[in-house]
């Protein structure tokens, strides 16, 4: 690790809240540069639905993990950490402040505390327990973690199928209980000087910023950009996009239009909520609110007062 108490900002919130533009200013502050921490701006092919930063924005201030990986690459959190740590290492090296910047709480998370050592998916495993959920439903499965760990059965919701499937999967590759794996861990915090920033604001507020923004996109060729991709192979993570279900919809004759820009609104909206849920369980992160008149300086100042 080439960290060495170097400085690190984390700016993180829920999507459309303008956590893009705030750490662009805060960039050009601080001699800072970029790195996503957003699992969707990754793909080179999705400009529109990402709300990715402008391109003199990107031209102004480096940007790490944009438009890096095509739709049809799987890219998951364990290559996201060391792509995310190269750049800070490099970003370091030139003596900039690497910021990082997005939506994803579990991201955020792997980079802070680190990725479990070799666990690496079993395929044959997963789909066998992938049917018996299917079979039996999730409680069955749920029964057999707490029997093999209890611990890691306690922070995982009984209808957690995937997180439960994923547990099970590295008991039987590993003969060792994730829980434990997971104290074996080792992440950037307590080996950096960290600032961690949660940007929220009211919830009315935040939704009619989300209806605006998916507005802005159907304006801007939200519509040819999915149907774009009508064609492309894509990656399980490329298909969890907010988006494209909803808008592929539409091109299908399901519905029209109106209904694809409301429906879009309203993930987007139920999106940002679970996202909130999921910082508001980190102790880490300092919690700055965004009121109604604020501009991107005023933010930009209260991140450099918690900075200083």
């Amino acid at each position: 690790m080439c960290m060495n108490f170097q400085k690190i900002i984390f700016i993180v919130g829920p999507t459309a809240i303008g956590k893009s533009g705030i750490a662009y200013s805060l960039a050009q502050r601080i001699n800072g540069e970029i790195v996503s921490c957003d699992s969707m701006q990754i793909y080179k092919e999705i400009r529109v639905v990402t709300s990715k930063p402008s391109a003199r924005m990107l031209k102004a201030v480096p940007h790490h993990l944009v438009d890096c990986v095509s739709v049809g690459e799987e890219f998951d959190v364990a290559r996201f950490n060391t792509l995310a740590l190269e750049a800070i290492c490099a970003i370091h090296a030139r003596h900039h402040v690497p910021i990082i910047v997005g939506g994803s709480g579990l991201y955020m998370q792997i980079l802070l505390d680190g990725i479990f050592p070799g666990a690496p998916k079993n395929e044959a495993v997963r789909e066998a327990l992938k049917k018996q959920a299917r079979r039996y439903g999730s409680e069955y499965l749920y029964r057999k973690l707490q029997k093999v760990d209890p611990q890691a059965a306690l922070k995982i919701h009984p209808n957690d199928v995937r997180r439960i499937i994923r547990a099970l999967e590295v008991y039987k590759t590993r003969r060792e209980p994730i829980s434990s794996l997971h104290k074996k861990r080792c992440g950037l915090w307590g080996k950096s000087d960290i600032k961690s920033f949660a940007l929220t604001m009211d919830r009315d507020a935040l939704y009619q910023r989300i209806n605006r923004r998916v507005d802005e996109m159907f304006a801007h060729g939200a519509v040819k950009e999915i149907e774009h991709l009508r064609d492309v192979p894509l990656s399980p993570m490329a298909q969890r996009l907010i988006g494209l279900r909803e808008i592929r919809g539409f091109l299908d004759g399901s519905y029209d239009e109106t209904h694809a820009r409301e429906l879009m609104k309203l993930n987007t909206r139920r999106f940002a909520k679970r996202q909130l849920t999921w910082f508001r369980k980190e102790k880490r992160l300092e919690w700055i609110t965004i009121q109604e008149n604020d501009t991107v300086k005023d933010i930009t100042d209260k991140l450099m007062v918690g900075i200083e």
